[in-house]
């Protein structure tokens, strides 16, 4: 029986380990859940209905809100009473729906990792058409948000996933209008 050479058992132990990370990487819903930031497949945000879709919804949602409050810092730029009081509501609320998710991520998965935050747009400086931007910025924001609900609902089994999923989008339903609304009268678009 030949034996196998040192070199060449190290360089199969390297490939087999890159291999593995790679699977390894394609397997983790850290690879998945980058489905926030650009549209999968036929539209789909969250993937697939496995194991894990509970998890890339938690992500989602996670950066979702994390998005509402990068976005509230800009807001605080405007003048504007009823911009103000939204951005000061969304500093106060996101944080503890951002909680809540973190707390089923460690409980459901065992995962503490911290969620990276997405790209918003920047609003740049305050000028006449900066509450234009942010609007348009919540609009796109919130109807993105309303596809991963309806999404989530379709693919989770668990009912409290559901539930999120369920006023979450009554939230952003009720608000988009109020946005609109603003668009309208200020803007008359």
């Amino acid at each position: 029986m030949k034996s196998i050479s040192i070199p060449l058992a190290v360089s199969l132990m390297i490939i087999t380990l890159i291999i593995g990370m790679g699977f390894g990487y394609y397997m983790t819903p850290e690879y998945q859940s980058s489905k926030y930031e650009t549209m999968g497949m036929n539209g789909e945000m969250l993937g697939e209905p496995d194991r894990n879709i509970d998890l890339r919804y938690i992500n989602s949602m996670i950066a979702h809100h994390r998005a509402a409050l990068l976005i509230a810092e800009q807001a605080q730029a405007s003048t504007r009473p009823e911009i103000q009081k939204l951005a000061t509501d969304i500093q106060a609320n996101e944080p503890k729906l951002i909680d809540e998710l973190y707390e089923w991520k460690k409980e459901w998965y065992g995962d503490t990792r911290i969620v990276r935050d997405p790209v918003v747009p920047n609003l740049g400086p305050y000028n006449s058409t900066f509450d234009l931007r942010l609007l348009n910025a919540l609009i796109a924001h919130h109807e993105e948000g309303i596809e991963m609900t309806k999404e989530a609902r379709l693919k989770t089994p668990r009912s409290e996933i559901v539930d999120n999923a369920d006023a979450v989008e009554e939230f952003l339903s009720s608000t988009l209008k109020i946005f609109k609304g603003w668009r309208s009268e200020w803007y008359n678009l």
